[in-house]
């Protein structure tokens, strides 16, 4: 079982979008714990809605703050929220045409798209934001 733990290392230091990534870890957790304890594919399926239903609320969030903030970079980020997104439903759609249980390799995928994404594009958003916003 994969488990993301929020500390200050995933901290891009805008509490807004700390407190967004909180959310995305916590539905992360919940789906890996899911997954790993063999819950009901119908559970399953509705964590992974939500997980990537959240994510994409929170990708809105972002680019709407990056617009408000004329962050430079605001193209490359959207284009990888996209493929975050892209990959994410992809994942989803092969669980319900294959009606297959997500994998520890489907969630260790998932965990390394949200935590690379946090530490990458984030972190450089959160360094730009921190210097705009204050």
């Amino acid at each position: 079982m994969k488990n993301i733990t929020w500390d200050e290392t995933l901290s891009v230091e805008v509490d807004e979008i700390d407190e967004d990534h909180r959310r995305l870890v916590d539905l992360f957790n919940i789906l890996s714990h899911s997954v790993a304890e063999g819950d009901s594919a119908d559970y399953i399926e509705a964590v992974l809605e939500e997980l990537i239903s959240c994510t994409i609320w929170h990708f809105r969030h972002e680019e709407r703050l990056m617009l408000l903030y004329k962050y430079e970079d605001f193209a490359r980020h959207k284009t990888e929220h996209q493929e975050l997104i892209d990959s994410a439903k992809e994942l989803q759609k092969k669980f319900h045409k294959e009606n297959k249980l997500l994998t520890n390799e489907d969630v260790e995928y998932l965990a390394d798209w949200l935590t690379g994404h946090i530490m990458g594009q984030d972190m450089r958003l959160g360094f730009y934001l921190m210097k705009v916003m204050r």
